[in-house]
């Protein structure tokens, strides 16, 4: 047997010992001492290199990172300069076995239907994958020291015009992918409380609700948040997870393959560059190259919400304390009320501003607007000046285009090639007729009239 294997043997054992320890220095020094049989000088070393890497002495934590323990564990140097010696050397005496459980869910969530995975073979059971599969979508490169040699390319990649100019990146989960956020998504996240701030994303709340809420208001503030999805990033999802009670291992993996790095090819081949050093000017581009939520994946708009709660929490109390409204539809921030928000809309702001980056996000100032009552107030496309209703524009246009159907026949009229265009323009007759009931008739009547191809 080679020193190099001995040393991996003896550096798993380590590893599972204090996997099996409580997170007490006194506690993992015991385990050590009873795997090998016998105490050892180098041992305070051992544990002190532990301490510093890993943060902790052992627990749980240790048994979700068993295998990258092991790793380390196996090139310490205290533990192969004793394995060469000639008289003493160190010998595994006795194993330890660990078995992660469950933590506790938050009070609120006590009795949903959310799986208990405990481990990484849990969750493949749960998701119908072999062990190897889920490192694969999960991103996991290395297992039981083998690393996985197939190339990670899960996701395609589409560019969008964003309306108000720029390029926006969609980050799209190929089928299988997508299927398994997708549990996540009706099978986890759907049980997670939202709060009452948040309408975007969530069961009977839409852009309606969200500008609802501020109808009939003599102030509207609305702002809005730079990159929303990318500025969430993994270590926030990881605890989001972890909070769920879910071992630290499979929160782990669960955010592995709800989370996403863009290789930077994407970005070069974008903006017509074959490689070398990335140019300053995409700093703005660098959240897309560390973990984070894809714009694009099924589970992403739940998770941002659950990771934005502490961001509408704060906020919906400093609108509270200054008797105003607040709601959140996705990017977009809306507060209302009272002439006397616009006579301080100075403060406001900048309050506002210091809670987002203080929760890790970013408010786009360019955005930023104030709309009086003597303006045409409007949020995500809704007008808000007395009732919630849609914009004149918006309406003339959706009832000149069905009148051209009408007249011209609908082929010639899908100018940007909507793939289903009459679905199309029955989604957008149902968003008038939420708005104004009235109107919204006068357009399903035009478009009844529409002689469709067969």
């Amino acid at each position: 047997m080679t020193q190099t294997t001995e040393a991996q043997r003896i550096a798993r054992g380590l590893a599972h010992a204090l996997a099996a320890a409580q997170d007490e220095r006194a506690d993992a020094r015991d385990h050590l001492v009873r795997a090998l049989g016998r105490d050892w000088r180098w041992l305070d070393a051992l544990q002190e290199a532990v301490r510093q890497r890993f943060g902790v002495h052992g627990g749980e934590a240790m048994a979700a990172r068993c295998d990258e323990l092991a790793d380390f564990l196996s090139r310490r140097p205290v533990l192969l300069s004793a394995l060469e010696s000639v008289e003493a050397r160190p010998r595994l005496a006795g194993y330890f076995s660990f078995h992660p459980r469950m933590g506790s869910a938050p009070v609120n969530l006590v009795g949903a239907a959310m799986p208990a995975l405990a481990t990484a073979g849990d969750l493949a059971a749960w998701l119908k994958l072999d062990m190897e599969e889920l490192d694969w979508f999960a991103g996991v490169r290395v297992r039981d020291g083998r690393r996985l040699a197939e190339p990670l390319k899960h996701y395609r990649y589409q560019w969008v015009t964003k309306s108000s100019g720029g390029l926006r990146l969609l980050e799209i989960p190929k089928r299988r992918l997508a299927a398994i956020q997708r549990r996540i998504l009706d099978e986890i996240l759907y049980f997670v409380p939202l709060h009452e701030a948040a309408h975007g994303f969530r069961p009977r709340h839409s852009a309606l609700t969200h500008a609802a809420r501020h109808a009939g208001r003599a102030a509207v503030l609305r702002m809005d948040l730079r990159d929303f999805f990318v500025s969430v990033p993994a270590r926030r999802v990881h605890a989001m997870f972890a909070a769920l009670g879910f071992p630290v291992g499979v929160a782990r993996l669960l955010t592995g393959l709800t989370c996403h790095i863009t290789p930077k090819a994407v970005l070069r081949e974008q903006m017509g560059l074959a490689g070398g050093a990335m140019p300053a000017a995409w700093r703005e581009w660098s959240g897309y190259f560390q973990p984070h939520l894809p714009q694009g994946a099924p589970s992403s708009p739940a998770l941002a919400n659950l990771c934005a709660f502490k961001l509408d929490l704060r906020l919906a109390a400093l609108a509270d304390d200054a008797g105003v409204r607040y709601t959140r539809y996705a990017d977009d921030l809306a507060f209302s009320g009272a002439r006397e928000l616009a006579r301080g809309i100075d403060s406001f702001k900048r309050t506002v501003t210091t809670i987002a980056a203080a929760e890790g996000f970013a408010v786009n100032t360019r955005k930023t607007r104030l709309m009086l009552q003597s303006q045409r107030q409007q949020l995500t496309g809704v007008v808000v000046n007395a009732g919630a209703n849609i914009r004149r524009d918006d309406y003339d246009q959706l009832k000149a285009a069905l009148h051209n159907c009408v007249r011209h026949g609908a082929a010639g009229q899908n100018r940007d090639n909507v793939r289903n265009f009459r679905a199309h323009l029955a989604g957008r007759i149902a968003h008038v007729s939420q708005l104004n009931p009235a109107r919204g008739a006068r357009l399903a009547a035009s478009f009844a009239a529409i002689a469709w191809p067969a």
